[in-house]
């Protein structure tokens, strides 16, 4: 897979700015009230804090901060450690997630400019070491609410795939691509479409399966 055309992506950048704002100022007025019901809804079903926020890495691999609505209670085992996330995640944050409400609050972020409606997912400031030359490319253009990868296959797919998909998306970038993405997007939260709720309940996270590997690769040398 070749790099990304840096005046390719320049050019993106622009557009995608203008795109992004036009959008979502045209949807704000119908989205807001949703998310004021939401938020509401968060409360008295999850208490307080309303919103679960964390540090991501963006364009560039520079950290900002995501917000999203809360989907977990803060519930710990009898030494005062969280539980893991499968057994804190309620079914109102199931219902959250499977309905895509819980990304609602990253409007904000595309707003401030730290995210685009489409692009890479944000993933976890522990992921990037384990980003190879080529996947980092997606860290060229700003992380997405939804992108390429989500519309094709979301979280089913191993990582290799999936990030082989960002990086696509870097490459080829266009309005007429990201006008597909989103329509593709309504569609699989309609459908649920390759929907994994918890991923980390089926999956490895990316820095443990690049370390299983590593590791047996190690193994078959010895």
């Amino acid at each position: 897979m070749s790099p990304a055309n840096p005046q390719h992506v320049g050019r993106s950048l622009a557009w995608k700015r203008a795109f992004d704002l036009g959008l979502t100022l045209i949807v704000l007025p119908v989205v807001l009230p949703l998310a004021v019901l939401v938020a509401v809804a968060v409360r008295l079903a999850l208490g307080s804090p309303v919103l679960f926020t964390q540090e991501r890495p963006g364009r560039n691999r520079e950290p900002f901060r995501l917000y999203k609505f809360r989907t977990m209670t803060d519930r710990t085992d009898p030494s005062g450690a969280l539980l893991p996330d499968s057994d804190r995640l309620t079914a109102f944050g199931r219902f959250l997630r499977t309905t895509s409400l819980d990304e609602l609050p990253q409007l904000w972020n595309v707003l401030i400019g730290d995210m685009s409606l489409v692009g890479p997912r944000p993933l976890l400031m522990r992921y990037l070491p384990a980003f190879t030359e080529e996947e980092s490319q997606r860290f060229e253009v700003r992380p997405g609410i939804t992108g390429l990868q989500q519309v094709t296959g979301r979280n089913l797919h191993a990582w290799d795939t999936r990030l082989a998909k960002d990086v696509e998306y870097a490459q080829r970038c266009s309005l007429r691509l990201d006008l597909w993405i989103l329509f593709r997007t309504v569609v699989v939260v309609l459908t649920r479409e390759g929907l994994q709720v918890d991923p980390g309940a089926v999956a490895l996270d990316l820095d443990e399966e690049r370390r299983v590997r590593a590791d047996a690769k190690a193994s078959s040398n010895e």
